[in-house]
C-alpha cells in the first residue's frame, strides 16, 4: 500500500498518473480480496489530501513567480489561467469540482489557491469534501465491476466533460436563485424603510397644518 499512497500523493500533486484508473484498479483489489476496503479509502484519502496541501503550501510560499515558473518548465500555462479563471468565478465549488469532477484542473487549481491566499482551512474543507468523493465513489466502481476496471475507465473520461457541464448548471442555477432572493429582500426592505418614512411624515404634517392658540378668534 505504500506504492499506492506514493503514486496518489504524485497525482495530486500534478504528475501525469492515471489517478481514477489507479483508484478503480483499487477498488478490484479489494473484490479480490487482496486489499482492505478501510486500508484503501485511508490511505488513498491521505494521500490525495496530502499532495493538494503541498501544491496549496508551493503557491503560498513561492508566490506567483514560482508558479509561474513551473507552468512555463512544463508547458501548463493555459492550464494555469484555466485554473485561476474557474477559481475566481467559482471560489470553494471549484475546489471541490476539481477534486473528482474536473480533476486536471486540480493541482493548478492547488497552486493558485496558494497564491490568492485562500483561506486554507477553506480550502482544506472543500478539498477532503472533494476528495473523499471522488476516492470513495471510484474505489466502490471497482469494487463493482472489477472485471472490467478498463472499459469502466473509459466511459468515465467520455463522460467526464458531460457530468462537468451539468454539475455547473447546477450551480449557476443555484447562484442565480441566490441573487434574485437577494434582489427580493433588498427591493422588499427599501419598501418596507419608504414606508415608514411616510408614516413619519404624516403626523407632522397633520400637526403644522393644525392653527395656533393665537391664531384663534376671540368674542369681542
Amino acid at each position: 500500500m505504500a506504492a499506492a499512497f506514493v503514486i496518489l500523493f504524485l497525482c495530486a500533486i500534478g504528475a501525469p498518473l492515471p489517478g481514477t484508473l489507479f483508484l478503480l484498479a483499487l477498488g478490484s483489489f479489494v473484490t479480490q480480496g487482496d486489499a482492505e476496503l478501510w486500508q484503501v479509502l485511508l490511505i488513498a484519502l491521505a494521500a490525495v489530501v496530502g499532495g493538494d496541501q503541498v501544491g496549496y503550501g508551493i503557491g503560498r510560499i513561492g508566490g506567483r513567480r514560482v508558479v509561474d515558473a513551473i507552468a512555463r518548465r512544463f508547458g501548463q500555462v493555459e492550464a494555469l489561467d484555466r485554473a485561476q479563471a474557474f477559481s475566481a468565478r467559482w471560489g470553494a465549488p471549484g475546489i471541490f469540482f476539481t477534486r473528482w469532477l474536473v480533476t486536471a484542473l486540480g493541482p493548478w487549481v492547488n497552486l493558485s489557491s496558494g497564491v490568492a491566499a485562500y483561506p486554507w482551512p477553506r480550502f482544506l474543507f472543500w478539498g477532503v469534501l472533494g476528495e473523499a468523493l471522488w476516492v470513495g465513489a471510484y474505489v466502490t466502481l471497482g469494487r463493482l465491476f472489477s472485471d472490467h476496471v478498463q472499459y469502466l475507465a473509459e466511459i468515465i473520461v467520455n463522460l467526464g466533460w458531460s457530468l462537468l457541464a451539468l454539475g455547473l448548471a447546477v450551480v449557476s442555477g443555484w447562484a442565480l436563485m441566490r441573487e434574485l432572493t437577494k434582489a427580493a429582500r433588498a427591493r422588499q426592505e427599501a419598501e418596507e424603510q419608504a414606508e415608514r418614512a411616510r408614516s413619519i411624515d404624516q403626523p407632522a404634517e397633520e400637526h403644522l397644518g393644525e392653527p395656533k392658540a393665537d391664531d384663534l378668534p376671540t368674542n369681542a
